[in-house]
């Protein structure tokens, strides 16, 4: 692994071989996404506990510090929304010089397989890590499944990761599923980092998920709605810290949660 890419991944991968992202780039798609109408504020208290951003260059800019400021992952696909006809209809939105004028860890880009332009977003992918490779900057992939959340289901999961890995993606994003994660994760020659999907009924839900997920496998997540979406955003931030970061039991994670929640 050449050093550029090394360093970057040391910034968002933690000594303990672990990652907490938090994503905001949500709005690329929905637009003004409840809680994150103002992303700056949303996560102003809950960066302590978070190992990275994943956020669009607009909201990069506009609203997060850049004094001092986490890791940057940045979202570099887009070109659809919630109202268009299709959210894999996706095409490459930033160029390499603004990824470098950004100071990007890395980058994101989606890519949908088993749609009408699983191609294109596959060869959204590998252009992208062709050009990213050049300037030692990693490529997480994220395999979306748009409208389609029955998709997320191990055997298509392990499906995509696979690929994601063959075309240079360093890490990839997917969805956790409760059935053979384990298969996903072993499939994967690269890190897997869970996402959240639709916001989770309980804090104890999410808990209950991440635990398992790395417990199998995955190196860490990236949950944005899960997070800043919950009544307590800052007790479910520290309590999936202590998932991640101290190993701890769902039940510790979830008395801490009670704990930090009881205490507003």
């Amino acid at each position: 692994m050449d050093w550029g890419i090394k360093n970057r991944l040391s910034r968002l991968i933690q000594p303990d071989g672990r990652c907490f992202f938090l994503p905001i780039d949500h709005g690329y798609f929905q637009g003004p996404t409840s809680c994150l109408e103002k992303p700056g504020e949303t996560i102003k208290p809950l960066l302590p506990f978070a190992d990275a951003l994943f956020v669009t260059r607009g909201v990069l800019r506009s609203c997060v510090g850049a004094v001092g400021s986490k890791p940057i992952i940045l979202r570099v696909s887009g070109g659809t929304s919630m109202v268009g006809k299709d959210l894999a209809d996706e095409g490459l939105t930033t160029s390499m010089e603004e990824i470098i004028r950004l100071n990007a860890s890395a980058v994101g880009i989606s890519i949908f397989i088993g749609s009408d332009y699983e191609r294109q977003t596959l060869l959204n992918l590998s252009k992208l890590v062709n050009e990213c490779e050049n300037y030692g900057i990693p490529v997480m992939a994220v395999t979306a499944v748009g409208k389609e959340m029955e998709k997320r289901e191990a055997r298509y999961l392990a499906l995509c990761c696979r690929i994601a890995a063959e075309l240079g993606a360093r890490v990839v994003k997917t969805y956790w599923c409760e059935k053979d994660f384990e298969k996903v994760v072993k499939g994967c020659p690269v890190p897997v980092v869970m996402a959240g999907g639709p916001k989770c009924k309980t804090e104890l839900e999410v808990l209950e998920f991440v635990h398992d997920g790395l417990e199998k496998g995955a190196i860490g997540i990236n949950l944005g709605r899960n997070v800043w979406q919950s009544p307590h955003p800052v007790a479910m931030a520290q309590a999936l810290h202590a998932v991640i970061h101290k190993k701890a039991t769902v039940k510790k994670a979830h008395a801490l949660f009670k704990e930090i929640e009881n205490k507003k």
